[in-house]
């Protein structure tokens, strides 16, 4: 866990304990933990964040230190007193606090009702302002925006860079801590195989029948694995990423049509084989990331994967005399 999330979160925990929250607006709560000096935002500035997001009873909801990927957007006008704008304008650059939104102010003001079963009174945010663009007395917008623009710019160019030079040591501590002796292919996959399966393996065009979990090589700020997917529900639910319509046990994976070191991995095991792949950013989402599955550039991936069954693809029927046989395309599945 890095030092700053360390510190935020014994400030958290430390002044919730005593009650200090203040009130404010809307049924707002809020303490600040570390006061910048700066000024206060305000409507229009352009802000720079991370947060961690959970429920009134302490369940994480999103948390930017864990997925590296940091909020940057404009204060907009508040809708109301005491709504996400306005709770910012108590805050400056290097401000750190605690605040808790109520559900039902929100509700009645959105027009949209709190979530099916929530018997929560508060949403609540833990929040690190990183940074603050306010347009100078007389600054025309558009040199306003400019200047965000490409201040954002150079800024997002040094954190890829960052990222890009800190891939091969992610690697490289993730096999240190899990003590594991990985296989490198000439694409640059690292794996260990656990267990071979059967002598048959799969080829192009197979739909392969999958158990995994998808994980980050860091870990989260808790100090447990960083999973942003997976086919067991058991893991789902500890990992608090079940979703009740996903389709939990083995699913259907087309051998092609994943991202590449997932299909070359996999090629590597028959039926009943499990392996561990950890796959470079080059092999998996690259410096665009996956930034809604929770995925940032540059980041390696490791999958633990279990192949159930491999299913050929079907045969083309045969035409009859003068007709124009139209293969049927395999399954377009999301690539993982």
């Amino acid at each position: 866990m890095k030092k700053g999330i360390v510190i935020l979160f014994a400030a958290t925990l430390g002044l919730a304990a005593c009650n200090n929250y203040k009130k404010g607006p809307g049924g707002l709560s809020y303490i600040i933990h570390k006061d910048g000096g700066k000024a206060k935002i305000k409507e229009g500035d352009i802000v720079k964040l991370n947060y961690i997001q959970k429920s009134e009873k302490d369940s994480v909801m999103l948390n930017t230190w864990d997925n590296d990927q940091p909020a940057v957007f404009p204060v907009a006008k508040k809708m109301y007193a005491g709504d996400m704008n306005d709770v910012l304008t108590l805050f400056g650059e290097g401000d750190s606090a605690t605040f808790k939104l109520d559900l039902d102010t929100m509700a009645k003001h959105s027009g949209q009702p709190k979530p099916a079963g929530s018997k929560d009174k508060y949403i609540v945010f833990t929040v690190k302002i990183e940074k603050v663009l306010s347009k100078k007395a007389g600054e025309a917008d558009s040199t306003f925006q400019k200047g965000a623009r490409d201040f954002f710019e150079k800024d997002y160019k040094a954190s890829m860079e960052i990222k890009k030079n800190a891939e091969a040591g992610k690697i490289k501590k993730y096999i240190a801590d899990n003590n594991l002796k990985t296989t490198t292919t000439a694409s640059g996959l690292q794996y260990v195989i656990s267990k071979p399966g059967d002598a048959v393996k799969p080829a192009i065009g197979d739909t392969m029948m999958v158990i995994y979990t998808g994980k980050l090589t860091t870990k989260k700020s808790d100090g447990k694995d960083n999973i942003f997917d997976t086919s067991d529900e058991k893991i789902a639910k500890a990992s608090g990423k079940y979703n009740a319509m996903a389709q939990y046990g083995p699913r259907a994976i087309t051998l092609g049509r994943a991202i590449p070191g997932f299909d070359e991995g996999l090629q590597l095991i028959g039926k009943g084989g499990k392996i561990t792949l950890i796959i470079p950013s080059v092999l998996a989402y690259g410096e665009g990331g996956m930034p809604q599955g929770g995925i940032s550039p540059f980041s390696p991936l490791v999958f633990e994967v279990e192949l159930a069954d491999i299913k050929k693809p079907s045969a083309a029927p045969v035409a009859a005399p003068g007709a124009v046989a139209v293969p049927t395309a395999p399954a377009q599945p999301t690539k993982k």
